[in-house]
């Protein structure tokens, strides 16, 4: 990814753009100690407690040349070079240019490829590699400890001013590193000749010489053979699998016993078989194609997904690029070309229509520019500081989430967040219904089918974009510009009083901040956000548009597992699940684990001596020790809801900080719990699991969910080893879910629905984080009656209760 800014006004056309400057690795050195030392300077009022720097033990010293041994290292390190020297030959430390969170750039996917291609055993092996994704091998969490001490958010200190801590006794923190280590590349490569996927991590080294024109060098660190699996698919598959189908003699008789002659009128969406019976074991990598005709070919928006073609069955080998099986089972007539298809603008959508000419424009505008900071990945604003990245199968990540808390200094909320998974199971036993249970990041990649921006962007205001690398089939670099939407947004009311016996008010209005990324998983399209509010909010939203999947009816058919949309057409009954990933450290640093997980419940008090009215309640706090028991499902009957507190740090009222996860709307799978499709997805079976942080347990069906056979691989697995979660580093999973029950409103393009959850201070602040948010312009003027003249008068209700 590369950061680019935008300003965009709705209603115009002002735009300016500014990519980023390219980044160079920089090269390692050794940095003698009392070089390092002498080019720090003391920090004012901040002496050493032990007068003597060289000779301080001090764990709490807080002085610049103490914090800077603790954190970079008695002897040398990898992470300071010496800049050129000052005037009296003294070097001057300074930070690397690159966080090792920072996504990959295009050059250091170039080398991990090319360092990949010539480990290829023969030249045969070597031409059959098909890259499936390419990421980050994100770095240790004590790697990210020492990084974020040398590269600092601006205007913050190296490490920050510590809480009150309750000490635990016989606990001892790992070691840290000193240096940092060469960035890595993370590759999923699958093998077209022998069927073989396999993982292969490169250490990148002297990339930046590349940029030059000169040497590039990457070191193979490992590599290794995943058996019984298939990686995700390809938009090249897709292609040619659409192209196969279309060519196929008896798919084209079939055709034309309904009607069609014209083989560019045919839609071929390729979709993973999923996992049934030993026929769709991983020994072949197949597609279950879905079909679909267009009315007119010379229409570009034409919408094809209106005219679902049945009755046929195609298996295609994707290795060989075959069809394996063709099946006509029955003639099932087209449906009928619906006036109301299309969706573009009233002069092209073919039945005379027109669009509203009642709108007029509202303007966005941000004189002085955002509020925001932007320096390469790291953002600040108000007082919210992260990084951004980016991955083939997730997409947006947020990295080091943390509140400025001014004495209290950076405060450390979440170390990753990201959306990990999403399940989309169909609820008609029909064909091909039955089949549609789409694992739409492992099986395609939400990443890698994000918008380009460019093309249309929904964002009004000032505008900050981030380009996404990939990789493609063929190993060839990829970048989807704009992939990544950054602005501000006003958000009503934050908070308000009124003095009802002086009539004075103070109002303060809201802003968010939105970080988002749009994707297109064939004809649905999903927007995934992330909100941060002034008050130390954090919302996760999922923004669900696009076609719906639609099946044909056959004259006065009615099926009881959908609903008609139009005439000859059906959307069958579905739900959508999406998988919050959310990496947690409130107030811990990087790795530390002083966290656990409380359940909140509110429960009704017994009428008797104790509630002689009968109208108390109470919550009933419970801990969830650990993995097993941390398997928990949503209860709005009883307000429930979950803190993440930390076990050593307490607020001014003695309690410990925390943040709680409070629910949005939600639901529970409705299939049978013996459908096929939950083998592959028992992650569904509970909103909540928490487990203590394990290197590399990043997605809960596994890293390989298309065609996977094996019962409950990823989270229900993990969390039989039934961790303690207690004082510990821990991670949630919040699973979320809408049940669509289609209705005509959705045609032809389903309106926002949106479903999401929110991450809310609990005793994490000593009071409202937002009190300190200064009126706005607006809010300064007088009211004015509907003459223009200010009203002075007091409200009628006001001198009533006087």
């Amino acid at each position: 990814m590369a950061a680019r800014s935008q300003a965009v006004v709705s209603g115009g056309s002002c735009c300016r753009t500014a990519p980023a400057g390219q980044l160079e690795a920089l090269p390692a050195s050794a940095v003698p100690e009392e070089t390092l030392y002498s080019s720090v300077k003391l920090s004012k009022g901040e002496e050493c407690v032990g007068g003597d720097c060289s000779k301080c033990t001090s764990v709490d010293c807080r002085c610049q040349k103490c914090l800077t041994r603790r954190v970079v290292g008695m002897t040398q390190t990898q992470a300071m070079v010496p800049a050129a020297p000052s005037p009296k030959g003294v070097p001057v430390a300074r930070a690397p240019a690159v966080h090792p969170l920072d996504p990959l750039s295009p050059a250091e996917i170039a080398v991990a490829i090319a360092t990949v291609r010539s480990a290829g055993a023969t030249p045969e092996l070597r031409d059959s590699m098909r890259f499936i994704e390419i990421c980050l091998n994100e770095p240790d969490k004590d790697v990210v400890a020492l990084a974020d001490a040398l590269i600092p958010f601006p205007g913050h200190r190296v490490t920050p001013t510590p809480l009150p801590r309750v000490e635990l006794a016989g606990k001892r923190s790992p070691p840290r590193p000193t240096q940092l280590p060469a960035r890595e590349a993370r590759l999923t490569v699958y093998n077209k000749a022998n069927n073989e996927t396999t993982i292969w991590v490169v250490q990148l080294k002297e990339v930046h010489a590349r940029q030059r024109g000169g040497h590039h060098r990457g070191t193979v660190k490992s590599v290794e053979v995943i058996p019984d699996v298939q990686p995700a698919m390809d938009a090249a598959e897709y292609a040619q699998c659409e192209s196969l189908v279309k060519a196929y003699e008896p798919f084209i008789e079939a055709m034309k016993k309904r009607g069609v002659d014209d083989m560019e009128l045919i839609m071929v969406d390729p979709w993973c078989v999923g996992w049934y019976s030993e026929q769709e074991d991983p020994s072949r990598r197949l597609a279950a194609p879905l079909l679909f005709c267009r009315t007119e070919s010379d229409c570009p928006m034409e919408n094809g997904y209106a005219r679902p073609v049945e009755g046929i069955f195609i298996l295609v080998d994707l290795q060989f690029m075959k069809v394996i099986k063709f099946e006509d089972r029955a003639l099932v007539p087209l449906p009928p070309s619906d006036p109301l298809r299309n969706y573009t603008a009233g002069e092209s959508r073919g039945y005379g229509g027109t669009d509203r000419t009642d709108l007029k424009p509202l303007l966005v505008v941000q004189p002085e520019g955002p509020s925001f900071k932007v320096n390469g990945y790291a953002v600040e604003w108000q007082k919210w500081s992260f990084r951004i990245g980016f991955t083939p199968k997730e997409g947006l990540v947020i990295h080091t989430l943390a509140y400025d808390d001014g004495p209290r200094g950076r405060r450390a909320i979440a170390h990753r967040m990201s959306f990990v998974e999403m399940v989309v199971p169909y609820g008609d036993p029909a064909a091909p219904h039955y089949r549609k249970n789409a694992f739409d990041a492992g099986e395609d990649g939400l990443g890698k089918n994000a918008h380009s921006l460019k093309k249309g962007c929904d964002c009004v205001g000032f505008i900050k974009y981030f380009d996404a690398h990939f990789t493609n089939f063929l190993g060839g670099v990829e970048t989807i510009e704009n992939a990544v939407c950054m602005h501000e947004e006003d958000h009503g009311m934050l908070w308000k009083h009124q003095d009802w016996r002086t009539a004075d008010t103070e109002v303060r209005r809201s802003r968010r901040l939105v970080v988002s990324f749009v994707c297109t998983i064939a004809n649905y399209e999903y927007g995934f956000f992330w909100h941060f509010y002034q008050d130390g909010r954090i919302e996760g939203e999922v923004k669900l548009t696009g076609i719906l999947s639609l099946g044909s009816l056959r004259d006065g058919e009615v099926r009881k597992h959908g609903t008609i949309i139009a005439p000859g057409l059906y959307a069958p009954i579905h739900q959508h699940f999406f998988v919050a990933r959310m990496d947690m450290s409130v107030d811990s640093r990087p790795g530390e684990g002083h966290n656990e997980v409380v359940e909140l419940n509110v429960h009704t008090e017994d009428k008797g001596p104790k509630n002689p009215h009968a109208n108390a309640f109470y919550t009933e706090e419970t801990v969830l020790g650990s993995e097993l028991q941390a398997q928990r499902d949503c209860s709005p009957s009883t307000a429930r809801h979950w803190i993440v507190r930390n076990t050593r740090t307490v607020n001014r009222t003695g309690y410990p900080t925390g943040y709680k996860l409070v629910p949005g709307s939600n639901c529970l799978p409705f299939c049978h719990p013996d459908a096929k499709f939950l083998r592959r997805a028992k992650f569904l079976e509970h909103n909540l699991w928490v487990t203590q942080y394990k290197r590399g347990e990043l997605f809960p069906g596994g890293d390989f969910p298309n065609q996977n056979p094996r019962l409950g691989e990823g989270l229900p697995t993990w969390t039989q080893r039934d961790a303690k979660l207690s004082d510990a580093d821990v991670v949630l999973w919040y699973v979320f879910g809408v049940t669509h029950v289609p209705r005509p409103e959705d045609w032809p393009v389903m309106p926002c629905e949106t479903i999401g959850f929110h991450l809310m201070p609990h005793g994490f602040f000593n009071c409202s984080p937002a009190i300190d948010v200064p009126p706005a312009a607006e809010e300064k003027t007088q009211m004015e009656t509907g003459n223009g003249a200010a009203n002075t008068e007091l409200p009628r209700a006001l001198i009533s209760k006087l």
